[in-house]
């Protein structure tokens, strides 16, 4: 990787409102994409994209996170903080994918669940709890990429997968340095010295075996970026379905299984 940037500035690169953000790799990575919309209990979610498609050619189910360009466009998309109804709408399209024996691509990129009281109202917590639970069990190849900011469980909801990538200006953490510096020093402005902390890297989250992969940035445009993460995608993708249910879902358990043994990820 080129020269490690602050962990601040990873979070300011990844929160970029230049940055392309999940409906971007959908586009430019699965052809013949076709949009499905609606979780059949409440509604859709603009903050979700999620549907069909071909990636070079083998059929899968792309979901994405998507707060949209203009300013009319992240509002209807609530800025890419998904409610209730997106997660899902997310999960009914794995759990077609898993009938039908598709893989999953999960595009990640949020700041987190929607904590507006007419999400808690319809059920947020239950809804990411349930994709958890749902996904560690989903009997088809699941691939996450964390491409802008991965922000608490609203982004974990998508991220229980068998290989984790992540673009080297994305970060992941359970909270936004701001929050972590408001509850540890009641101070938000010491955000940087929290981003420190949190280990929220692309760079710290591969040392400790919680990403498998991460696509280099530096000097890079969008296109070379989205080929190189395309070609790692599909190398994973042929990996996953040469296994066996049973191998497929005991490696997934075992990826997680170990996160948080510092003998193992030292």
């Amino acid at each position: 990787m080129a020269v490690l940037k602050p962990s601040y500035e990873r979070v300011k690169a990844a929160r970029s409102n230049d940055r392309p953000m999940g409906g971007y790799y959908i586009k430019h990575m699965i052809d013949d994409f076709i949009e499905l919309h609606g979780d059949r209990r409440f509604g859709d979610d603009g903050a979700i994209v999620a549907g069909v498609g071909y990636l070079d050619g083998i059929p899968v189910t792309a979901i994405a996170m998507e707060r949209g360009d203009s300013i009319e466009e992240r509002m209807r998309r609530n800025f890419g903080c998904p409610s209730p109804e997106g997660y899902r709408k997310a999960l009914r399209l794995m759990k077609e994918a898993e009938k039908f024996h598709r893989p999953i691509i999960c595009f990640i990129g949020s700041s987190g669940a929607n904590p507006g009281i007419e999400a808690e109202e319809r059920g947020q917590g239950e809804a990411i709890a349930e994709n958890l639970v749902e996904m560690m069990g989903i009997k088809s190849p699941i691939i996450s990429v964390v491409v802008g900011e991965g922000g608490s469980g609203g982004a974990l909801a998508l991220g229980v997968c068998d290989t984790a990538i992540m673009l080297e200006n994305s970060v992941y953490s359970v909270i936004s340095p701001e929050g972590c510096a408001s509850i540890l020093w009641k101070d938000s402005a010491k955000a940087p010295e929290a981003a420190d902390a949190l280990k929220l890297t692309a760079d710290d989250l591969y040392k400790f075996g919680i990403v498998e992969y991460v696509i280099e940035e530096e000097n890079r445009t969008s296109e070379e970026i989205c080929s190189a993460l395309k070609r790692c995608v599909k190398d994973e993708i042929i990996a996953k379905k040469a296994l066996s249910v049973d191998e497929l879902l005991d490696g997934r358990y075992n990826k997680f299984r170990k996160i948080g043994n510092c003998e193992d990820n030292q």
